[in-house]
């Protein structure tokens, strides 16, 4: 339990300080920080400790190509649709593209095996 607390005060830190810094102005921070891949570098770290470099590395060939898939898609809808219907339902609608492309990868990637 010690180590979820943990894991959820990490990732919760780095969100935390992304806002404050587009609050604050810091918009160029704020941006680059949001680029980082702050929750898969934490998460990697946590799951390198508990399962090893073998278990990193295919996690992350998963999640590269899952981001090609539903991820950059994601991303097309928020900027296609955000200066047409607003910002809420922009991201509504690319929420709705990036879960279907997303759960279509997972069931695809589990039902061959891939990534394993």
């Amino acid at each position: 339990m010690e180590k979820i607390l943990i894991y959820f005060m990490t990732g919760g830190v780095f969100t935390a300080l992304i806002v404050v810094l587009e609050e604050s102005g810091f918009r160029e921070l704020s941006g680059f920080m949001t680029l980082l891949p702050v929750f898969t570098l934490v998460s990697y770290i946590f799951i390198g400790q508990s399962q090893g470099g073998l278990a990193v590395s295919q996690h992350a060939k998963f999640v590269l190509w899952g981001t090609i898939v539903s991820w950059v898609p994601y991303m097309i809808a928020i900027t296609y649709f955000s200066p047409k219907v607003g910002p809420t339902k922009a991201i509504v609608i690319a929420m709705s593209i990036f879960s279907v492309l997303a759960i279509l990868f997972i069931v695809v990637s589990n039902h061959y095996g891939l990534f394993r």
